[in-house]
């Protein structure tokens, strides 16, 4: 029997080649896996155009991933620079890759991205409406936003974020509750000021059914977006971000019974004392399917460093449960990210990804971190650079203040730690003076 989608193969026992590879990948038993995504705990996202694709698990259990964003905007349509972008994030091991691109030759850039990706690709047909239908927002019609949909899952998007739980009960709770910040997600202001302009339900909403049959129809996994998601620490868990959550566990169940694979998008800036709560309350609302949350950023005043902001608050919570973590860069809030905030940004995802790993104890997590201590021990510098994150920044930091001793470093020196219970564990002496 030919299946659909991953979800419909798992529900009637099948294993499939792209299950096979994630269960092999994350050494796991291929049936506990599958019974994962029968379940909905684990999403796979494998377009069924996306030939080039490596698959990735994403859910309970597994290692956390990480995406990065990226695409053209009407401020800047340098294609190039943003397919150096995804190069970089290939190169770095970033899981996902997020087209974010709302102006210019989308669908070209798109099917160049898709045609040359292993990672997993993402998109929010929302941005993409205007600019690929070449109309004002006021024009587009419900059929419109379901044609961009549609064509985003033809050209082998593996999954795609629908801001489907922001309807008239969303918005009546977000005008009852004043934020701060008021709705911050771009999805979501758009479908806000439509809705507004229109006096229509969201189109996503009203005909989440359509929307549904296109993605089983090419296995797209569906992203339920926040479209109110919180903007600053002080608007975290209000009224109108619980209700969101409410209708996207609603939502949740819809697609499943359609067999569409579902990931929840979740909050973007947060108290650290509030992640862990969220955490547990979308995955009791939403009936355990994968978190994908956008940070969150822990703070609100540290533009230029927000990737630390958003990997002290992506590390709690992907500690808690968290399965996939948005990459925030430097460049946050301030501008179009360059290749150097790429790359911070994924760095800093990365560790907190991988730190949530060690705490979730998953089985060989700590495993490269055992292999960087002991060549700590041995003060191998080559295998020190080779276990790293970011070996290139990590030589370059190391080669620019070279020690005057071999088997240290230029802060230590003679004195290096490991360097003294080394000799001495093995029976030489050691001479310790600041002289020469």
């Amino acid at each position: 029997m030919s299946y659909l989608t991953q979800m419909q193969a798992a529900k009637a026992g099948e294993l499939t080649a792209q299950l096979r590879a994630v269960a092999e990948q994350e050494r796991v038993d291929p049936a506990w896996l599958r019974e994962k995504v029968a379940a909905g705990e684990v999403a796979i996202p494998a377009n069924v155009h996306h030939t080039s694709l490596a698959p990735q698990g994403v859910g309970a259990g597994l290692r956390t991933k990480i995406n990065v964003n990226l695409g053209i905007s009407g401020d800047s349509r340098d294609y190039d620079r943003e397919l150096r972008k995804a190069k970089l994030a290939i190169s770095m091991g970033a899981e996902g890759i997020m087209d974010l691109s709302n102006c210019g030759k989308t669908s070209a850039f798109r099917r160049e991205l898709i045609a040359m990706s292993p990672a997993m690709i993402g998109t929010v047909p929302m941005y993409d409406a205007v600019g690929y239908l070449e109309k004002d927002l006021l024009d587009l019609t419900a059929q419109d936003f379901l044609t961009v949909v549609e064509a985003h899952a033809k050209e082998g998007v593996d999954f795609v974020t629908v801001h489907a739980g922001i309807n008239r009960r969303t918005v009546e709770a977000f005008r009852r509750s004043p934020r701060l910040t008021n709705i911050v997600s771009r999805g979501g202001s758009l479908l806000f000021a439509w809705m507004a302009m229109t006096g229509n339900e969201n189109p996503f909403y009203e005909y989440y059914d359509e929307v549904l049959e296109i993605l089983r129809a090419h296995d797209v996994t569906i992203s339920l977006g926040d479209a109110m998601r919180p903007g600053c620490t002080r608007d975290s868990t209000d009224a109108a971000q619980v209700c969101e959550l409410i209708e996207l566990g609603s939502l949740t169940k819809r697609a499943w019974a359609q067999d569409v694979q579902v990931m929840i998008e979740g909050p973007g800036h947060m108290a650290m004392h509030e992640i862990q709560a969220n955490v547990l309350l979308e995955k009791r609302l939403c009936h355990r399917a994968p978190f994908y949350v956008l940070g969150p950023l822990v703070t609100d005043i540290a533009p230029g460093y927000d990737h630390i902001t958003s990997a002290i608050g992506g590390a709690i919570a992907a500690a808690a449960g968290a399965d996939f973590l948005c990459y925030v860069t430097p460049a946050e809030h301030l501008r179009l990210p360059d290749l150097e905030d790429v790359r911070e940004g994924i760095v800093a995802s990365k560790i907190a990804a991988h730190a949530a790993d060690i705490a979730k104890g998953l089985p060989g997590a700590r495993a490269m971190d055992d292999r960087m201590s002991d060549a700590r021990r041995r003060i191998d510098w080559e295998e020190m650079f080779s276990l790293a994150l970011d070996p290139e920044k990590a030589r370059r930091y190391h080669d620019s203040l070279p020690p005057s001793e071999q088997k240290t470093c230029s802060m230590c020196g003679k004195m290096c730690a490991m360097r003294t219970v080394n000799q001495i564990l093995a029976g030489e002496g050691i001479e310790i003076s600041c002289e020469g």
